[in-house]
């Protein structure tokens, strides 16, 4: 063929030197972008999530146009649209006659093996090119990961320090340590409350995507009232903006934090758009250096913004090709219960649970540890299947694709894979809750309260879950000890925590309508 090179963008690569259009000549290639059922109903995602993917992509092909490429732009409303990529990848070829196919390798496991068919299935060459907006190619992370045992994000991040020298003292850290963590656990002050992060309101094109939502996902979870997300690299440059300039200082004592209403705090923000290729994770990192080199921002919240990037967020991405397939049917707690109704409703008297899920359905987000030590930790200690824990934090926040979602929530929150990234589980009865934040306060349950009517539902499931998993681990060097203030309890308290835990767990109502909704059933 003599045709044009083709490029698909896919829908979180939405960056101007990705390394398909890189030394590309505009008169010589078409840009191929695709909005197609499948991607949105795979896991029925949240409205504001398609909406934000969506609208960034229109937006992108404008930008792209603008600056003087073809686009080939496949709606999800046009007449002949295939559905799926494949699909539309072939009728693209068909109408082009390309001489060559150049893609960015597809972040998911389930969309790459597609693309590693195309090979086969198109005439004209492809090339599937590394996604070098990561630092870390997967072939560095596997000799790093060869031969160990478990695999701690810790050294990893430690060795992508080294490599991009940011806060570092020649071979040294900057300030002495790694790792700052124990700076950064500060409850919230009464009262507490952070500026208000830059919200951009819809334009004409976020407005007709809305609509389009509205009318084709209705029965979708999640809220568009208050979608106010940056779908392009002008506002999500304004919200680094913002953060550099208002937050990054208390961003570290306060990263674990939680404030009943308050769902920004001091945190950055960035995630859905850095996932969508709208801003430079690299350049985000050196900016936060910057502020520290300034005296704008203590050491201790600058590392920890520069370790969620190139430290856990790189790590994760690795983590999950270096455990696919498996890592989707791992479930080593053997962990059976279906996710509860109120993970869709937020009718719960938890208040914890339902400010968390409140925040979720509102915004297609919830901070960090909320998703961790609320959500997560409910799930965990309760023994909610890790297939319907996967999919709903899937389907809810706006920053989750599969990659990134599957080891954090799988490996990280459920220890469904027995403790290979994370080095014990993290189950916390109410009092982690009640010291971390100010859900407690105006409570049904009691945190004081450890058994019986109205203590709080995390204590007796704590014990149940550390009971039934005694096997597991009491050989926990982190954990094994706790076994041993279980055991100086009498027989009779110890088995007052596991009824409690038992009535709580029976009065849950399952979410099987819900679940089915997820799943697009």
């Amino acid at each position: 063929m003599s045709g044009p090179v083709l490029v698909p963008i896919l829908g979180d690569q939405l960056t101007r030197n990705l390394a398909s259009l890189r030394g590309r000549t505009k008169d010589d290639t078409v840009v191929l972008m695709m909005e197609v059922v499948e991607e949105a109903t795979y896991v029925k995602h949240h409205k504001q999530k398609i909406v934000l993917i969506f609208s960034a992509m229109r937006h992108f092909a404008q930008e792209l146009r603008d600056a003087g490429w073809t686009v080939d732009y496949v709606r999800l409303d046009d007449e002949d649209n295939a559905g799926s990529f494949t699909g539309e990848v072939a009728r693209a070829i068909e109408e082009h006659e390309p001489r060559m196919l150049s893609v960015v390798e597809a972040g998911e496991w389930r969309v790459r093996e597609d693309m590693d068919q195309w090979a086969d299935k198109f005439a004209c060459e492809v090339e599937i090119l590394r996604d070098d907006r990561f630092l870390c190619p997967q072939s560095e992370f596997e000799e790093w990961a060869e031969d160990r045992k478990n695999l701690r994000m810790e050294f990893f991040y430690r060795e992508m320090r080294r490599k991009t020298g940011l806060l570092m003292d020649g071979d040294k850290p900057e300030g002495g340590d790694w790792n700052y963590d124990s700076e950064n656990r500060k409850p919230p002050k009464e009262g507490m409350s952070a500026p208000e992060r830059p919200k951009f309101e819809p334009d004409d094109i976020t407005c007709e995507v809305i609509d389009l939502v509205e009318d084709r996902f209705a029965d979708h979870f999640g809220s568009l009232d208050t979608f106010r997300w940056p779908v392009t690299s002008d506002e999500a440059e304004k919200a680094a903006d913002a953060f550099f300039a208002e937050r990054i200082e208390k961003f570290g004592p306060y990263q674990d934090a939680m404030v009943c209403g308050e769902d920004d705090l001091y945190h950055s923000m960035l995630s859905t758009s850095i996932n969508l290729g709208l801003l430079d994770p690299l350049e985000l990192c050196q900016r936060a250096e910057k502020s520290y080199q300034e005296g704008k921002a203590p050491i201790n919240s600058v590392e920890g913004f520069i370790r969620q990037i190139i430290g856990w967020r790189e790590y994760i991405r690795c983590f999950y090709w270096h455990q696919m397939p498996h890592l989707q049917k791992a479930n080593a707690l053997n962990a059976q219960r279906g996710l509860p109704e109120f993970f869709w409703t937020g009718e719960t008297d938890m208040a914890c649970l339902a400010d968390c899920i409140r925040s979720t359905r509102d915004n297609a987000h919830a901070h960090h540890i909320q998703r961790l030590m609320v959500l997560g930790n409910f799930c965990l200690i309760a023994g909610i299947n890790p297939r319907e824990v996967q999919d709903w934090y899937l389907v809810v926040y706006a920053d989750a694709y599969e990659w990134v979602e599957l080891p954090n929530v799988a490996a990280m929150i459920l220890y469904a894979d027995d403790g290979n990234l994370a080095s014990k589980p993290y189950a916390a009865s109410g009092n982690y809750i009640n010291k971390m934040s100010d859900y407690c306060s105006d409570c049904t349950y009691s945190p004081r309260k450890k058994t019986g009517e109205g203590a709080c539902p995390f204590n007796p499931l704590y014990w149940y879950f550390m009971d039934r998993h005694r096997d597991k681990l009491e050989q926990n060097p982190r954990i094994g000890r706790i076994y041993s203030t279980w055991d100086r309890m009498d027989k009779d308290r110890r088995q007052e925590y596991l009824d409690s835990a038992e009535t709580f767990l029976d009065s849950l109502e399952p979410a099987r309508e819900g679940y089915a909704k997820a799943k697009g059933e």
